[in-house]
């Protein structure tokens, strides 16, 4: 009888581990910021090449337009900067620079995560050029790549997972359990409520043969 319990109390044990890393998983599965041009708050004397984010891990662009990918730059008065188009190159986003008369300025970001989940944010910056910086026109609505404008005027949404710190390497807060997670998660306690029954029915018999 001991050694039965002792094998069903390993199994419980394990099943349990189990839950506890599914339950863990969705929380670390999102990409997080780890760099970004610019820095939030930083100031900008010269226009860099490009304005980029950088995660943690790939980024997941399945049908390869780029759908669901977005960088959109606005200055204080509300005004888009650049052309609307992106390029995703492993785990960086990125878009060609442009910016307009100095002032506070906005980099907002939306992109898809090595997990399949959107996530976005922004990242506040100054633009204090130098007398040699060309300086571009605002748009009043963000640019379609390839010419015109998007139908939602609206810029990325920040979304769960995503980090407003560009120098952070901390992953996001809070839990997000997607449907298929859910069920697993069932099928391992109803794993562990099995176990303890088995035990207890062992139990049992074990005690109706020895007496």
């Amino acid at each position: 009888m001991r050694r039965a319990i002792r094998v069903g109390a390993a199994f419980s044990a394990a099943t349990l581990a189990a839950l506890l890393l599914l339950v863990a998983a969705p929380a670390s599965a999102h990409n997080y910021l780890v760099d970004s041009t610019p820095l939030e708050g930083e100031i900008l004397t010269v226009l860099p090449e490009e304005f980029s984010v950088t995660t943690n891990d790939v980024l997941l662009d399945l049908a390869g337009d780029g759908g669901g990918f977005a960088i959109q730059i606005l200055d204080a008065a509300g005004g888009y900067y650049g052309d609307g188009c992106v390029s995703i190159r492993d785990e960086s986003l990125s878009t060609l620079a442009a910016l307009g008369e100095p002032g506070e300025y906005r980099m907002l970001w939306q992109l898809v995560s090595a997990d399949g989940h959107t996530i976005s944010d922004e990242i506040n910056f100054t633009w204090q050029p130098d007398a040699d910086q060309v300086l571009s026109e605002a748009l009043d609505a963000p640019p379609a790549c390839g010419g015109g404008f998007l139908e939602e005027s609206a810029p990325p949404a920040a979304t769960e997972g995503s980090e407003g710190d560009s120098g952070s390497d901390s992953s996001e807060s809070g839990t997000s359990l997607d449907a298929e997670s859910v069920v697993l998660i069932g099928g391992a306690v109803a794993l562990v409520l099995v176990a303890a029954v088995a035990i207890f029915l062992i139990s049992v018999k074990r005690k109706r043969d020895e007496s």
